[in-house]
């Protein structure tokens, strides 16, 4: 049996200079993110981007990512500094996850939140 995947389309215009603007452009949008992180791909909702501990860390709900199954799915917490790559997708998300999922970290500054 042949499993096919379905891959999101990246946006036809031309991407954000930086990976800052990329960030910043995928939480105001509502866009999913396609991140190399660790050398492993994942496709995330971005949801918060800011400082924690002096380090710019984005938090992130993982639709896919390596392994397979339940563990592949979730909430992660990345050094911006380790990201390989980061495409902005076209499809979107509904934003928050609600309010029980707000305050997940002490941000020293935030930059961005998806609402």
């Amino acid at each position: 049996m042949v499993r096919s995947r379905r891959r999101v389309r990246a946006l036809n215009a031309p991407p954000p200079a930086s990976l800052d603007e990329r960030i910043r452009c995928a939480i105001l949008q509502k866009r999913l993110l396609e991140v190399r992180y660790k050398s492993a791909v994942r496709l995330a909702e971005p949801h918060d981007y800011g400082v924690i501990d002096g380090t710019e860390r984005l938090l992130i709900f993982q639709l896919r990512g390596p392994g397979s199954g339940k563990g592949a799915v979730g909430w992660r917490l990345l050094d911006v500094i380790k990201i390989e790559t980061c495409l902005v997708m076209d499809q979107t998300f509904a934003g928050s996850r609600g309010q029980p999922y707000r305050q997940h970290y002490q941000w020293e500054t935030l930059y961005a939140r998806v609402e």
